[in-house]
């Protein structure tokens, strides 16, 4: 199926191909150095949404119409901007997420995937994932979806239970989340993740874990896992103040957490990062790049990216922040080809933090060989060995660190 009115371009044919093709974990094998400094993935922000959840301060807008086809113009813009100064040469993995970018139509993702493949190399079987809501996205939009070249979607699923939907501002039902999952899952086989939240205000251990039971019955081969965060400036957090709804119990959720934890062991599934399983080797890719601090660009009103701008000669990796704010963001993008906002060099220590918050975040850790990408001189134990924090947290089985090259060898149990 083609979206309608969408010519197919070159490389959404290719995908389309390739997208049967049997999937290889290959995941925690680091890149060589070389090739480290030219591939990144992309981060395409789609900032639209039908309603604001409860729970959310990200950057979303509701508007009253949107002219998409001024918003698909500036995406493809500014993607071929931030490529060029970025001096990639291989995009290994495209995010779209928001928002909810399943508002938006196949033939915006189709344009922004080509226009990709003409500035640097999109392999045909990249990981294209799309975030999707289960009212937005109807099995024949999402068919829609893979014609454009997506071959892997996140639901927002949330939770099962309906009443905890209307508490979260969700705009659909428990069936209408089950009946998506299984059309996604048709038409994406081992390629649809789902996300469920824990931690709710009064949100009790039992019924919490029978809802898991249950989409375990009915998920693909990878979940995410998140605790609700009270954020200054959601309704949830003003009723939580104000005393409507009781304040979320920290001890109850970290049972819950810790008792999942289980559940999906027992079920096959590999925890490889804290808040997301994966079997059957259906690891993200994308967030994988996060997790290994490999490079990354965000386009899109208020996406982040983090590179070396080689294109313009720089050396040094920048974090950068696009405009937050749609209209102010298609106006820079429409005189100045992209809309960055804030751009910071980050300094030596500022990346080696990064590289030990998010390493340790995985079931991999740090590996000396993933270390010295970023510090050839001094090694993990030249760092941390004599550190008592570091001693304290080995004496309690809590880290590994150990002389073994290029094995795990900074890593949490």
């Amino acid at each position: 199926m083609v979206p309608s009115g969408v010519r197919t371009g070159r490389w959404v044919a290719a995908a389309r191909a390739a997208q049967r093709r049997p999937r290889v974990d290959s995941l925690g094998q680091p890149p060589s150095p070389e090739s480290a400094s030219t591939r990144a993935a992309l981060y395409v922000h789609w900032p639209y949404c039908e309603k604001r959840c409860s729970y959310c301060n990200f950057n979303k807008y509701i508007p009253r119409g949107v002219e998409e086809g001024t918003v698909r113009n500036c995406l493809v813009t500014e993607a071929r901007t931030l490529l060029r100064l970025s001096g990639v040469q291989r995009v290994e993995s495209v995010f779209f997420g928001g928002g909810t970018p399943s508002l938006a139509s196949p033939h915006t993702v189709a344009a922004v995937l080509e226009a990709v493949a003409q500035e640097v190399y999109l392999p045909a079987d990249s990981e294209v994932t799309l975030e999707a809501n289960p009212t937005s996205a109807p099995g024949p939009r999402l068919a829609a979806f893979g014609a454009a070249g997506v071959n892997r979607l996140s639901i927002g699923l949330q939770s099962l239970d309906d009443a905890e939907l209307q508490l979260l501002g969700r705009t659909h039902s428990a069936s209408d989340a089950l009946r998506t999952l299984a059309e996604a899952r048709l038409l994406f086989p081992g390629r649809v993740s789902v996300d469920l939240m824990l931690g709710l205000p009064a949100q009790k251990v039992e019924p919490w874990l029978q809802q898991l039971q249950k989409l375990l019955y009915h998920c693909d081969d990878h979940l995410s896992l998140y605790q609700l965060t009270l954020e200054r400036g959601t309704s949830l957090f003003a009723q939580v103040q104000q005393g409507t709804l009781p304040a979320p119990d920290p001890d109850l959720a970290a049972e819950m957490y810790q008792e999942a934890r289980t559940v999906l062991r027992d079920a096959g599934f590999r925890q490889y990062e804290v808040s997301n399983f994966a079997r059957n080797g259906a690891l993200s890719t994308h967030n994988w790049t996060y997790w290994q601090c490999g490079q990354y660009l965000g386009i899109g009103p208020g996406a982040h990216g983090r590179f070396v701008p080689q294109g313009t000669g720089g050396h040094t990796r920048e974090a950068r922040i696009q405009t937050l704010e749609p209209d102010n963001w298609m106006k820079e993008v429409t005189l100045f080809g992209h809309g960055t906002r804030k751009c910071v060099r980050l300094g030596k220590l500022e990346l080696l933090e990064e590289v030990l918050a998010m390493g340790l975040r995985t079931d991999v850790g740090v590996t000396h060989q993933h270390w010295q990408q970023f510090e050839p001189q001094l090694t993990l134990w030249d760092v941390f060995g004599a550190s008592k924090e570091v001693e304290e947290l080995l004496a309690q089985g809590l880290l590994l660190l150990d002389y073994r090259f290029p094995s795990r060898d900074f890593r949490p149990f």
